[in-house]
């Protein structure tokens, strides 16, 4: 880990008597109050209210006592505090969120402390965080560049340095594309180890999940096991793990199968020399860590299909949000104040027919079943790809009103597929552009599998030291 201080380290030294929360929570906001303005990652900020819980007798001491976070402005509700997803119409309304999540719940219980909410494209839609409502977040890489999306305030925060861990979520690659964008960690746990509740049952049909971006394997891995358990109600249950994945994170997991897929298979997208040379980066790694690599992937990843379905899946969850958002208001949303994106979302979405979406689940049954046949009969522990198909884009790039569909098409071709399959995916930052931009690198493994993946992301993090790339703001 080199010289980063992480959530971990810092807890330490609260714990030491080093640091108070008081401090650690100031200097977050100093660096917010500082930075924001140029990245802007943070839409709402909680600063008074997170240094009375910082002074507050009542802050939990416990493994992450004082340790500030932030949330992202989706999901994860905080009550009494704005939750508009991006939106301008939501914005308008000026929503409050009427009950804690969950996932804040486990978070206070750890004694973290949220200093704001963090900014995401309208109903975390696409892969770059450009709101109208609220402007676009900029990587601090270069912030020319886009920060990625949906979870793009979060990454933006983290790689800035503001805070070491926040909460993002990940329904197409949410999560692993700013991590790619930011150069950090970005972890999708195995559909159903998040509870989304209670104001959630359920998002995207189970296709996403929470959990947070940090620049550390250990946080990542100890976060985990803070957000990770079953909750009264909650539609997928994970596989059970009898140990803690943090106390998992060294242990040997022994010569591993590994399959590889360099380049993109969708119809017209062309191999990116760059992404393609972050993942023979990390085989080579992985190589000489000993483990066995063929040149091998699920085949049911060359499905053309895939891509319709999945779009008008999202379509048909753009047109649920905004049935949800009227109901929950008490006043129909006017969707011609949506962004023309989730526009076109929603009227696709309500030109589904009944028929034709549980058509689309079942689609999705099977191309579930067919993909993990690569892991269960094929006997494959780990399939390395790229991340994105292509380095970070310019701020614009992705969010154009004409052509943000075809573009985003062009980067999204690696991380939706396993969302839908609910398998774990990790994307570490292994590579980086001639432009000096980070690639990540996408890690998946079996349904369940969050101690391998953390496991070999720790060995890789362990010869890389890649949390000492952050830029320096």
């Amino acid at each position: 880990m080199g010289n980063y201080i992480d959530a971990t380290e810092y807890a330490r030294k609260i714990e030491s008597g080093e640091l108070s929360p008081v401090e650690l929570v100031q200097s977050a906001i100093d660096k917010a109050e500082r930075l924001n303005p140029t990245i802007n990652a943070i839409v709402h900020e909680r600063f008074d209210k997170a240094l009375a819980e910082a002074n507050s007798p009542q802050l939990a001491k416990t493994i992450f006592h004082g340790v500030p976070v932030l949330v992202k402005d989706l999901g994860a509700e905080i009550a009494g505090e704005p939750h508009t997803q991006g939106s301008a119409l939501l914005k308008h309304f000026d929503y409050r969120a009427q009950v804690d999540s969950h996932i804040y719940k486990r978070l206070k219980r750890a004694g973290l402390i949220a200093i704001g909410r963090t900014n995401c494209p309208e109903f975390g839609t696409t892969i770059t965080t450009e709101p109208v409502a609220f402007g676009p977040t900029r990587n601090p890489w270069n912030t020319n560049f886009s920060a990625g999306g949906s979870s793009g305030g979060s990454a933006a925060a983290v790689a800035a340095g503001i805070v070491t861990i926040a909460h993002g979520n990940d329904g197409g690659g949410s999560i692993r594309i700013p991590a790619s964008a930011c150069g950090l960690v970005g972890l999708k746990p195995t559909r159903g180890r998040v509870s989304l509740g209670p104001a959630e049952t359920e998002h995207w049909a189970g296709a996403s999940v929470d959990h947070v971006l940090s620049a550390t394997v250990r946080d990542s891995a100890t976060l985990l096991d803070i957000l990770s358990g079953y909750e009264s109600g909650d539609p997928y249950v994970a596989p059970h793990t009898t140990n803690s994945f943090a106390d998992l994170l060294r242990v040997n997991q022994g010569p591993l199968r590994i399959g590889f897929l360099d380049r993109p298979l969708m119809a017209d997208a062309r191999p990116n020399e760059e992404c393609s040379q972050a993942v023979r980066i990390c085989i080579r790694l992985l190589e000489e860590m000993g483990h066995h690599i063929e040149d091998a992937y699920p085949k049911a990843l060359e499905d053309d299909k895939f891509p319709g379905h999945f779009i008008n899946f999202v379509s048909a969850m753009v047109a649920t949000d905004v049935a949800n958002w009227s109901v929950l208001l008490d006043s129909p949303l006017d969707v011609t104040q949506l962004e023309p994106t989730n526009q076109f979302y929603y009227a696709v979405g309500m030109a589904l027919s009944a028929p034709s979406y549980l058509q689309i689940i079942n689609y999705f049954g099977q191309f579930r079943r067919q993909v993990l046949r690569f892991w269960d009969e094929e006997h494959f522990d780990v399939l390395v790809t790229p991340t994105l198909a292509k380095p970070p884009a310019e701020i614009g790039y992705l969010a154009d009103p004409v052509e943000s569909s075809t573009r985003v098409l062009e980067y999204l071709q690696f991380t939706p597929q396993f969302n839908i399959t609910g398998q774990p995916a990790i994307s570490l930052p292994l590579g980086i552009s001639a432009t000096g931009l980070p690639i990540g690198v996408q890690l998946v493994a079996n349904y369940g599998r969050e101690d391998l993946l953390l496991s070999l992301a720790n060995s890789l993090e362990t010869v890389s030291s890649f949390a000492d790339a952050l830029p320096k703001l």
